[in-house]
């Protein structure tokens, strides 16, 4: 008995399956890992320069005994450092979400 030969239409499935495939299991890219680290940057950057503005206005309009520049530049770096670390967690996450649905 003779093997079935697919029909055209199987064969151009076959293969639009295995591009999809192919695209959904690629590894992270260059580019991506670039911009997650320009995020994490900026989600550590934006918060301490803020603080840093802020404690620079306190100082001159009602100055005090200790630095609100100095302090609220480690208020932000702290929140700045917990928003990165909740980026970085999520984006795990979000990978190792990916790495199961590939075995299944």
């Amino acid at each position: 008995m003779p093997e079935h030969q697919p029909t055209f239409d199987e064969q151009i499935g076959a293969q639009a399956a295995r591009k999809l495939k192919a695209r959904t299991n690629a590894p992270p890219s260059v580019g991506f890992g670039l911009g997650m680290m320009g995020i994490i940057g900026w989600s550590v950057a934006v918060p301490a320069l803020l603080g840093i503005a802020l404690g620079i206005w306190l100082d001159r309009n009602h100055p005090s005994s200790h630095s609100w520049t100095i302090a609220l530049l480690f208020a932000g770096l702290a929140l700045g450092c917990l928003n990165a670390w909740h980026w970085v967690t999520q984006e795990e996450e979000d990978m190792q979400d990916g790495e199961e649905g590939k075995h299944e």
